[in-house]
């Protein structure tokens, strides 16, 4: 049985970040040695001053996409939904998945203009799945022009503009060719061009996966997940030679430093199946107990109550053989007004 209370709670007042720091390199930096049981506070500007001497970064380099867009009904009214790009496998790039915010009946048709349209082909539970017949490019475009950044429910307060958010719901190292993400990898968000040359100064070497965030790392828990052990699959690439430097590295005594909880995922996902293969999907849970083999300190954010993101976090704790919770941690940032969520603070584990 899970333990709940130690993922549950209540961020006071005016701690949700809505905007993120300006410039991004100056958000504040929650430091904690799990060896020494040792709290700090700083920049992340200076994270690099923290990290053992022998290290290297693991980043995620996957790319947001523009992929909520309102649609019409044959009726006329609207629909919100948001597409799940990164979840177009079938062989001709046909149909879609997507989240929508109100019952719609298969058969349906919903509609981009007079010219475009969707036509719903199946559900299952939440997820809808829909068929269209103008090719997958002219999809791209469309959704690229007339799309909004998904960003979180919890940002919907955020005064940032369409053109804002496409800026800075982004990482500056994010690859154009690894779009389909429904969320920012937000512990690499305090990363600067000026910070990532002064790592390649030092020579400390930065890798980068890509594992398109999707949902699985934001849906709530569900009991089918405890059960199963699983969660909603994401797909991950790792490059091949990339992955076996890693490894040389550890076995001559670096650190592994993951930025985030989704490179986290998609490295532990790569160890447990190290087929060379071209694109694969992950559906692995990490709560505690759980053994990390790839991972040696872990960069990350404070994120939202009972989350598999709070799991991960507090399981690589326990792995450190930690004298503290993770919901510890998260009091003492609260009591020192650490901004939380995606735009907030950071927070490094050594």
């Amino acid at each position: 049985m899970i333990d709940w209370s130690l993922y549950d709670f209540n961020l006071p007042e005016g701690l949700l970040a809505d905007t993120p720091a300006a410039p991004r390199g100056s958000s504040r930096l929650f430091i904690f040695n799990t060896e020494s049981n040792n709290i700090s506070f700083d920049i992340f500007h200076n994270f690099n001053k923290y990290l053992p001497e022998k290290s290297f970064l693991v980043l995620n380099k996957t790319k947001v996409f523009p992929s909520r867009v309102v649609l019409k009904k044959e009726s006329g009214g609207k629909i919100v939904a948001l597409l799940l790009i990164n979840e177009i496998t079938d062989a001709h790039k046909t149909t879609v998945k997507a989240l929508v915010d109100r019952k719609i009946t298969v058969g349906k048709k919903l509609f981009f203009d007079h010219q475009y349209h969707f036509r719903l082909v199946s559900r299952r539970d939440k997820i809808f799945e829909f068929k269209y017949n103008f090719g997958y490019q002219k999809l791209i475009e469309i959704i690229n022009k007339n799309g909004q950044t998904p960003i979180p429910p919890y940002l919907r307060k955020t005064p940032l503009k369409e053109t804002e958010l496409r800026k800075k719901y982004q990482t500056v190292f994010a690859d154009e060719s690894n779009f389909g993400s429904v969320a920012a990898p937000t512990a690499s968000l305090h990363f600067t061009k000026k910070i990532l040359s002064k790592l390649k100064e030092k020579r400390t070497k930065c890798f980068f996966v890509n594992l398109q965030v999707g949902l699985g790392t934001f849906a709530p828990i569900t009991d089918q997940n405890l059960k199963s052990k699983k969660l909603h699959e994401e797909y991950f690439q790792i490059n091949s030679a990339d992955f076996s430097a890693m490894n040389k590295l550890r076995s001559e005594g670096f650190s592994l430093i993951a930025s985030g909880t989704t490179t986290a995922r998609a490295l532990e996902s790569k160890v447990k199946d190290c087929e060379d293969y071209q694109s694969q999907k992950t559906g692995l849970f990490i709560f505690p107990p759980y053994k990390f083999r790839m991972i040696d300190c872990l960069i990350t954010n404070f994120h939202l109550p009972r989350s598999s993101l709070m799991m991960l976090v507090e399981a690589f704790l326990q792995f450190k053989h930690s004298k503290k919770h993770l919901l510890e941690l998260y009091n003492i940032a609260i009591k020192e007004k650490f901004r939380f969520y995606s735009f907030g603070d950071a927070m490094l584990i050594l």
